[in-house]
């Protein structure tokens, strides 16, 4: 693994460079030198984050064989607008170097009792050296938009040769299937609309809609429903039913799985280790490189020109992804395969459950 030197760049350097980033008075030519600092700034999070991933993984494959783990660097765009959204009167709430969620590691436990006992087992009672700085359990306490999952985050810390690292921010997200499926269709609609509806600014109808899906859906795994919508089971189901109808979900996801195009089989791959996602919503197309574990360095170079090349423009999405196997990545980002069969599933079981007299 090619290892990025996190200390390249100063913090304040770093700093100033997210400062620039949001600014949009700021020249093209401060501009490019502030994506380069931040473009290392991300790729130093590349170790530390793989070694909360290989311990995400075999912490959570003895407790559940079918976890599905995975680990992402935050896009650019993101980490711009995060940058921008902590903006108050003119004035810096957080600085890039603040920012826990840069790396991040995923995983998806089968049912919402194995997710708990990974939580508690590993996370609350485990042995991490590495220091947790907050931690957000959005399951017990979800979010007014309908999202539920773990959030921990923690300090990376090393007594050996990767002291250079100490101090680094690291997120680790631990999810059901059910929370995972509701996750990936709240993504694909945003892809496809041009809608936040992730950060919780898109059309107040789709908002709606996925904050009555949720609460079905923690109604099913037993845990507690998102707040402002209906207490009674039939009155919910009849308001999934009408924004359903109002808004076609099922006809317009299934209408977007059919435009894609893989131009990159992958059935027959091995050895791939990273892959670089380009998606094109205009021209309905997916693209995707492939690396081994060896390419790293030249997937996140790819990344950053990749997210340079498409800056700005809502109509393309870019994001580089660890798997261990390409059959791990279509289920853990389905997203961008536009793949929300399981989605569309639930969703007839919840129309077809009370029907109209």
């Amino acid at each position: 693994m090619k290892i990025i030197n996190p200390k390249e760049f100063s913090k304040s350097k770093t700093d100033f460079a997210g400062d620039i980033l949001r600014n949009n008075e700021a020249f093209e030519e401060e501009k490019n030198h502030a994506l380069m600092i931040l473009s290392n700034w991300r790729a130093s999070h590349s170790y530390p984050m793989h070694i909360f991933k290989k311990r995400l993984k075999r912490v959570s494959e003895r407790i559940d064989k079918r976890a599905l783990s995975a680990q992402r660097l935050k896009r650019v765009h993101s980490i711009i607008k995060k940058l921008n959204r902590k903006y108050k009167n003119n004035k810096a709430t957080m600085k890039l170097t603040q920012m826990q969620d840069i790396a991040g590691c995923r995983v998806i436990m089968s049912n919402i009792e194995l997710t708990r006992k990974l939580y508690y087992n590993s996370y609350v009672k485990g042995d991490l050296k590495h220091k947790k700085v907050n931690e957000k359990d959005y399951i017990s306490n979800p979010k007014e938009d309908g999202y539920r999952s773990i959030h921990l985050i923690y300090r990376y810390v090393s007594d050996k040769g990767k002291k250079d690292y100490n101090g680094l921010l690291v997120e680790v997200q631990i999810r059901s299937k059910l929370q995972h499926v509701w996750a990936t269709a709240v993504e694909t609609v945003g892809f496809f609309t041009g809608q936040a509806i992730k950060s919780n600014e898109g059309e107040k109808e789709w908002n709606n809609f996925f904050k009555l899906v949720s609460s079905v859906f923690a109604r099913i795994e037993k845990c507690p429903t998102i707040p402002g919508t209906p207490n009674n089971e039939r009155e919910l189901y009849s308001l999934i039913k009408k924004k359903e109808k109002e808004l076609n979900v099922i006809t317009k996801m299934e209408s977007w799985a059919q435009s894609i195009k893989l131009f990159d089989d992958l059935k027959n791959r091995k050895k791939l280790h990273f892959f670089l996602l380009e998606l094109d919503t205009i021209q309905e197309k997916l693209t995707i490189s492939t690396y081994s574990k060896r390419q790293e360095e030249r997937a996140i170079n790819d990344y950053a020109k990749a997210e340079k090349r498409v800056y700005g423009r809502k109509e393309y999405d870019v994001v580089l992804v660890g798997a261990d196997t390409t059959s791990d990545l279509k289920k853990a980002y389905p997203n961008y395969f536009v793949d929300t069969k399981e989605f569309i599933n639930h969703l007839n079981k919840i129309l077809n459950k009370y029907p109209e007299k």
